[in-house]
């Protein structure tokens, strides 16, 4: 067999091979890597690209040696779930930097890590002052966690006090001008309706790119051509404002009727609405 034959069989079969070993190790070999997940990684790269080219080697010797190296990891990662004594010593701990808005020098020193580098991490986390901070930690995987005090924290409906709704994730209907109708029925919808909201928005199905439903119900398309703008989905707004429409006409019944009844009647329906478009304001106006 000539080599380059060779090369190409050899490449192909450490190609499959690596790529039923990587999914037999999982998601997290490529995603949170600990310091032995990080050497198995490397040494697994090397093997393959060895397998591939050294024609003068025995190739399952090198098949062997993958193999050995998958099962080691997998052991260590079985460890890892039974020990936490074995998470510690195979992942460290996690380090804390900052504390109260104080940096711990010993800390960082302890990382290698340098006070601009730490800064740097900080600004990756849109936080420009460390005195914002409340707890800053180092995770096993390098990442820096960051959580501000509660003075310098965003502003939340909770913190006001306002209830808002659960929302769930909006599906995606529309791929590449092709509808989609498993995300269709998880939403309660049919094609017909598909069509019947591209029409309202003057547009054709094989011109959109990517469209999602929300919870609510709205169609959000974007489409190939990004000079064409689409209007934004009313829906809420409609509703909000019909509701706050029906209680204006209940209180306007109310002020011009001379009829007492009618009177205590449009009034006592009027208090109600307003509680209700006072509750779903939160989920129409957002």
């Amino acid at each position: 067999m000539p080599e380059w034959v060779e090369v190409i069989t050899r490449t192909l079969t450490a190609v499959v091979v690596l790529f039923a070993l990587t999914r037999l190790l999982g998601k997290r070999q490529i995603s949170q890597l600990s310091f032995f997940e990080y050497i198995t990684g490397i040494t697994i790269g090397d093997l393959a690209a060895t397998i591939s080219l050294d024609v003068k080697g025995t190739w399952y010797l090198g098949i062997i040696s993958l193999s050995v190296w998958v099962l080691v990891s997998l052991g260590i990662e079985f460890l890892q779930l039974k020990s936490k004594k074995a998470r510690d010593f195979i992942d460290s701990k996690s380090t804390v930097l900052i504390k109260d808005g104080k940096i711990l020098e010993d800390n960082l020193k302890k990382e290698r890590l340098t006070n601009e580098e730490l800064l740097e991490q900080l600004r990756g986390k849109d936080v420009f002052k460390a005195s914002e901070v409340e707890f800053a930690v180092m995770e096993p995987n390098g990442d820096v966690n960051v959580l501000l005090k509660k003075e310098n924290q965003p502003l939340t409906p909770s913190h006001l006090g306002i209830k808002v709704g659960p929302e769930s994730e909006p599906q995606t209907v529309i791929l590449d001008g092709k509808l989609m109708d498993e995300p269709l029925a998880t939403r309660g919808l049919n094609r017909k309706w598909i069509h019947t909201e591209l029409e309202k928005l003057g547009v054709l199905l094989e011109n959109v790119y990517v469209g999602q439903v929300d919870a609510y119900g709205q169609l959000y398309v974007d489409l190939y051509d990004d000079q064409i703008k689409v209007p934004e989905p009313q829906q809420k707004a409609t509703l909000y404002a019909d509701l706050k429409k029906c209680q204006a006409d209940l209180e306007m019944f109310s002020l011009s009727t001379n009829w007492p009844e009618a009177k205590t009647m449009y009034e006592q329906c009027s208090i109600p609405l307003e509680q209700v478009i006072s509750d779903v304001k939160p989920l129409l106006t957002q």
